[in-house]
């Protein structure tokens, strides 16, 4: 019976829960909820890296089934974290869950990555990040006691967990806990868990010569060696096998060949006609069919389109970006690279990786870019070796142009269109049409994105200018007799339970309709309504993405 960790692990963390931990450590309760989020799937990560070993997973069977591994935590929660005594046991069950997931070094490293994409303090992150661990242990150890788990099951768990790692552990985070890449961590992690799950179901098969066994224990005298004796025996019987395997395959590499046979045309794979020559090519990669390939016969097709980014600031100077890269590698390098400068809840991103297009060269530049990326009112787009500026990148003023192409240098085209200068007129000439009219004020409003925070239903604080100056259009539209009605939709991503999330929508939207009223629009012309994790604007499976998710949308009410 599988489950999900990081589930149960964020439902165990509540936000009242939070609320507590968070005053005791100095930090928020939202941003205690942001580190909880980010360090679960990464310690998650860690496990399934331990559990990839014969060795690894059966110490991780000890150390999750040991007396001090607390079975109930999930439960007791909201008790450690009240009482003075019952948080200093849980600080403790945290540093010894550490060490049962990853080396004390891994997760100090893990403590400062989280803690720079977060702005929490290193050492409350590093409390959190323990909580987070001795629940995952006890969550594992409670699934585990009420099914009468054995070590076999731990792989197994573990690798049902493979979703939730691949959406939200990052190759910063994995880098930090000594796992390389996320994309390479992850490629062979099912393989290693279902193969060490399989040994330690079975262990005289033939999977058993890939894993290192454990020395026998030296015999008591007097003690019977039958059992010991059986093991030995199987264990010689599937070491004879492994060898005879070997030889094999050695003797097929070793065989001679005349440069007749070499000459002779090869018999494709699915076309072989006895069954022993079946049984090799599936038991190994047919290194003479690639051998004598012919390359001109399969041309390898390199891309063919440029890898695009666009992205527009709002009044705030919080970005809003589009790009379309070549791979998940080159996705999660601009993902980290924004949250580390301009912070993980400082930019909305929606990002669309496509093998045919070509390597985003223009990632390692961003560096130069950053600050327009702040600039409100700017926008940019880059093709290829191409980047346009408008808005108010182009205001020769600022000298944007002129400094980027210092910056990035010969090879790379740049221009400018200055937009600000005819902008200007057609909006005073339009404004005294539209400003009154409902759709276009939803339209309007709906310009200036309104992102909340993980499991927050705070206002944003890049929000509030943009609000403030919308309730005084509101209000003096109300003031001439043109009363204007709107529906305020709040969303959420897609994680966690749906309920939940219902709730949680409808407070956002609450939240901005409050702010509203507080700023002098009629409360009878705003209706607030939540409508949980429906019609996402963005992919869920990315950070980025579920930060856009969490949003307003103004429409006109009829």
């Amino acid at each position: 019976m599988s489950i999900n960790l990081n589930q149960l692990v964020q439902g165990a963390l509540s936000e009242s829960v939070l609320q507590h931990i968070a005053g005791r450590i100095g930090c928020t309760p939202e941003s205690a909820k942001r580190v909880v989020s980010l360090s679960g799937p990464a310690l998650i990560g860690a496990l399934m890296n331990k559990a990839s070993s014969l060795e690894g997973a059966r110490a991780l069977f000890a150390s999750i089934m040991s007396p001090g591994t607390n079975a109930l935590i999930a439960e007791e929660l909201p008790h450690f974290a009240i009482h003075d005594d019952g948080f200093k046991t849980l600080v403790d069950a945290g540093a010894k869950a550490d060490t049962a997931i990853a080396s004390t070094d891994g997760i100090n490293v893990l403590a400062e990555r989280v803690a720079e994409y977060t702005g929490v303090a290193t050492s409350a992150t590093r409390t959190l990040i323990g909580v987070v661990g001795a629940t995952l242990l006890g969550v594992l150890k409670r699934h585990l006691t009420q099914h009468a788990g054995t070590a076999d099951q731990i792989p197994a768990l573990l690798g049902h967990q493979l979703p939730v790692v691949r959406a939200n552990l990052t190759d910063s985070f994995a880098h930090a806990l000594g796992l390389g890449s996320v994309g390479t961590f992850l490629a062979g992690a099912a393989s290693r868990l279902k193969a060490v799950a399989a040994h330690l179901e079975h262990p005289a098969t033939l999977e058993a010569a890939a894993f290192s066994q454990p020395l026998d224990a030296p015999v008591a005298p007097g003690q019977p060696v039958k059992e010991n004796a059986g093991k030995k025996t199987w264990w010689w019987i599937a070491f004879a096998a492994a060898l005879a395997l070997l030889a094999a395959l050695l003797g097929r590499g070793c065989s001679t060949n005349t440069p007749e046979q070499d000459a002779a045309p090869q018999a494709k794979p699915d076309t072989l006609s006895d069954s022993s020559s079946s049984a090799t090519a599936a038991s190994e990669p047919a290194p003479a069919a690639i051998a004598t390939a012919d390359p001109s016969s399969a041309p390898v097709a390199l891309p063919s389109k440029d890898s695009t980014m666009s992205f527009a600031v709002d009044s705030s100077g919080v970005p809003t970006l589009s790009a379309t890269v070549n791979s998940e590698d080159e996705k999660r390098q601009l993902i980290d690279l924004l949250a580390a400068k301009l912070g993980a809840d400082k930019f909305h991103a929606n990002i669309t990786v496509d093998s045919d297009t070509k390597p985003a060269t223009w990632i390692g530049k961003l560096g130069g870019l950053l600050p327009v990326m702040t600039l409100p009112g700017a926008q940019v787009r880059i093709a290829g070796g191409k980047i346009d500026l408008s808005g108010r990148a182009s205001d020769p003023k600022l000298g944007w142009l002129d400094k980027l192409k210092a910056f990035f240098g010969n090879g790379w085209a740049i221009a400018a269109t200055d937009t600000t200068a005819a902008a200007k007129p057609v909006a005073a000439a339009e404004a005294p049409a539209t400003a009154c009219a409902p759709g276009d004020a939803a339209k309007n409003l709906n310009l200036h994105p309104i992102n909340f925070g993980f499991a927050s239903n705070a206002l944003p604080r890049a929000a509030l200018n943009e609000l403030a100056e919308s309730a005084k259009s509101l209000k003096e539209c109300s003031a001439a007799g043109k009363p204007i009605k709107l529906r305020i939709g709040g969303y959420t991503d897609s994680s966690g339970d749906h309920a939940v999330n219902l709730r949680l929508s409808e407070k956002r939207a609450q939240a901005v309709r409050s702010y509203l009223i507080k700023h002098g629009v009629p409360a009878d012309t705003l209706a607030a309504e939540g409508l949980g994790d429906a019609d996402p604007v963005a992919d869920n499976s990315t950070r980025g993405g579920r930060a856009a998710n969490r949003r307003i949308a103004f429409t006109e009410l009829n």
